[in-house]
């Protein structure tokens, strides 16, 4: 069956056309403005309408009010929302029963420690993703930073809730990190692109065809 895959950051017809037709089980669009990869809600409007049954379309967002879910659900036809700061349980929780639908929390690890809050998450959230601590630098990104962390922090680990594995992905090393860490969903954004928030058609099958083979 292969490793299920999602392609994170999609912001024009030829970068989902080719994550389609490689087989990408989620296609993720950006919502926070300050990332390369931002997309408008129409056109993710637009492209959603693109997108077979049987593929899911993940919104992402950052510590995002009630005010702009409301403006970008509303416009745009999204399975999951995507939360990628620090966002308590509590907020998790009521995100997911205010605009009934699922709810996947990014986690972002360096050490063993960044893990001991997962456990508090496992009620509220449909789906955990691990993703690398961004750079201490004011120009980092809260995802997409295209930097790997050890995946021997989640291997042999496992969770009441599917987990999904990000950061730093690439279609070179995608086959070590599914072998280290047993992921069987795997998140890619700059690895796919050839500068930032514009998506590599070639490597976007490259990275698809290797999560089929494994």
């Amino acid at each position: 069956m292969g490793v299920q895959s999602k392609i994170c950051g999609i912001n024009s017809p030829e970068a989902l056309g080719a994550a389609l037709k490689g087989g990408a089980r989620f296609i993720g669009f950006v919502f926070y403005p300050r990332s390369p990869r931002y997309v408008s809600p129409p056109l993710a409007a637009e492209l959603t309408r693109m997108i077979p049954t049987g593929v899911r379309a993940v919104g992402l967002f950052v510590s995002p009010t009630d005010a702009v879910l409301d403006d970008i659900a509303g416009q745009v036809p999204l399975d999951y929302l995507q939360l990628h700061d620090d966002e308590p349980p509590e907020r998790v929780t009521e995100i997911r029963r205010r605009f009934a639908l699922p709810v996947i929390k990014a986690f972002r690890l360096a050490t063993s420690a960044d893990l001991d809050r997962v456990a508090d998450y496992t009620a509220a959230a449909d789906m955990l993703l691990f993703d690398a601590k961004p750079p201490e630098s004011q120009t980092a990104l809260p995802g997409g930073n295209g930097v790997p962390f050890d995946w021997g922090l989640l291997a042999g680990r496992s969770w009441p809730r599917p987990w999904m594995l990000s950061g730093g992905l690439t279609p070179e090393n995608l086959a070590g990190a599914v072998k280290a860490t047993g992921a069987r969903l795997v998140d890619v954004s700059s690895g796919v692109e050839d500068r930032p928030g514009h998506k590599d058609v070639a490597r976007i099958r490259a990275f698809l065809a290797t999560a089929a083979s494994l």
